[in-house]
């Protein structure tokens, strides 16, 4: 049936496919367009093909045949068209497209209707498809960017066994935030990706450089990027829009599936592991960090770019005059919880206890989470302010919130213990002087009755 090529149907393409070329002709198992892109990534950043199986769930050969392979777009099988009814006419259309190579199938499709031709517009599309020449791959333009104009932001997985914890597999992940221009890195590492890491990091690297970028570019991270609305706009995360007023720079999610729009985030992860981390000794994670701020002084940051051609600090020296200044107030904002207090005095937030003081009487305390600082707060007064803890199953105790144990309440908290047979047999430890009174008391409140 032919019609109208704009009333056409539109295949449903799957964003699963296989490949059986790839293994001899025999097919292999079905991933997602989206799986391929993480093998790819983990791949970049220097994983091995054990490494991404085991962390994606996949069998290694497939790994390995989808890494070799790289990107590209999914083989789909086109239509069939019907026996003969384009053949007529192929000589022609072949001479057409030689000669002009622009022309669109609809066009064709109508020449071939006035010669005439009497099937569809898919058996011309289709056909036209297969005579059109390859047109010659184009050289790629590398990106740069002003000074002050860019900055990249991204989040790279590391596994790390602390000397402090043998044998024990921890993960870890890198944040880095690379300046477009000058190629100055800042990182840290991360036991996890939440918002309030996210934007701790954010402010310690702006406060680190001295300045913000005009924006600074994100992969589609969900503590970054909520998702679209129906016109396909991106809908970025409330807290970090609060973060990007309050330092001046504009957010700007990086296209789906195009790995090589944030190069200049990604390409360091691997020059960190390989140059860094791998074959390093680190006792716990601030010691990581610690070894880490060290490597990017001394190696990273003064060394000739091999894109730029330029010393990486003294091209930031450069770059750093065009960064937006900081804002004179520090950034504050709050997510306010309701946590329970322990038995032990303690209230968990994130996965890490915070102390209380003794004499905190209520059972159900306000808590404000912000960014560097964790505050704890009964009936609208602040009864303790914490450093928020890296990690999880941590503890911070302020002494201050602990009475001092005196020598008396040492001794009778060695003491036997009272034994309690029944309810109301439990007494009260007094001295005898108490006793005493209250027998002078009651002595005297008998003589007044009589």
């Amino acid at each position: 049936m032919s019609g109208v090529p704009g009333r056409a149907l539109e295949r449903r393409t799957s964003n699963r496919f296989t490949d059986a070329a790839l293994l001899g002709g025999r097919e292999r198992p079905v991933i997602k367009l989206g799986e391929l892109m993480m093998i790819l990534d983990l791949h970049r950043q220097g994983l091995s093909v054990s490494a991404i199986a085991r962390q994606l769930g996949i069998d290694r050969k497939t790994v390995r045949a989808y890494i070799a392979k790289g990107l590209v777009p999914p083989a789909y099988k086109s239509r069939p068209i019907r026996p003969g009814i384009v053949d007529p006419f192929k000589t022609y259309l072949r001479e057409r497209v030689t000669t002009y190579p622009g022309l669109t199938e609809v066009r064709l499709w109508r020449e071939l209707r006035d010669r005439g031709y009497g099937g569809g517009y898919s058996a011309v599309r289709d056909c036209v498809r297969d005579l059109r020449p390859p047109r010659a791959p184009g050289f790629e333009v590398r990106f740069e960017t002003p000074p002050g104009e860019q900055a990249q932001v991204d989040f790279a997985h590391f596994e790390v066994e602390f000397t402090d914890e043998p044998d024990v597999k921890r993960i870890v992940w890198l944040f880095s935030l690379v300046l477009g221009c000058s190629r100055l890195i800042w990182a840290r590492f991360v036991v996890h990706q939440d918002l309030q890491t996210v934007l701790r990091c954010h402010i310690a690297a702006l406060e680190a450089i001295g300045g913000s970028p005009r924006e600074i570019l994100y992969d589609r991270m969900k503590t970054a990027v909520i998702g679209e609305d129906g016109e396909g706009l991106v809908i970025y995360n409330r807290a970090l829009v609060d973060l990007a007023r309050h330092y001046g720079f504009q957010p700007r999610a990086c296209r789906p599936y195009r790995p090589k729009t944030k190069g200049k985030v990604e390409r360091p992860f691997r020059y960190i592991r390989e140059d860094f981390f791998l074959g390093g000794s680190f006792r716990d994670l601030d010691d990581l960090n610690l070894q880490l701020r060290h490597w990017l002084d001394t190696v990273a940051n003064p060394r000739v770019h091999a894109t730029t051609h330029r010393v990486v600090n003294e091209a930031f020296a450069e770059e750093r005059p065009t960064l937006t200044p900081l804002p004179l107030a520090p950034y504050r904002t709050v997510l306010k919880l309701e946590r329970r207090v322990s038995h032990e005095g303690m209230v968990s937030v994130g996965g890490n206890l915070y102390s209380v003081p003794d004499t905190t009487r209520r059972r159900i305390l306000d808590v404000h989470v912000m960014a560097d600082a964790i505050r704890i707060f009964e009936d609208g007064l602040l009864v303790a302010s914490h450093v928020p803890l890296e990690g999880r199953d941590q503890k911070r105790l302020d002494p201050d919130h602990r009475k001092p144990i005196t020598p008396r309440r040492r001794r009778l908290a060695e003491s036997e213990p009272i034994v309690i047979r029944a309810a109301g047999h439990q007494v009260a430890r007094r001295s005898l002087d108490f006793y005493d009174a209250v027998g002078r008391r009651l002595a005297a409140g008998q003589g007044g009755a009589r």
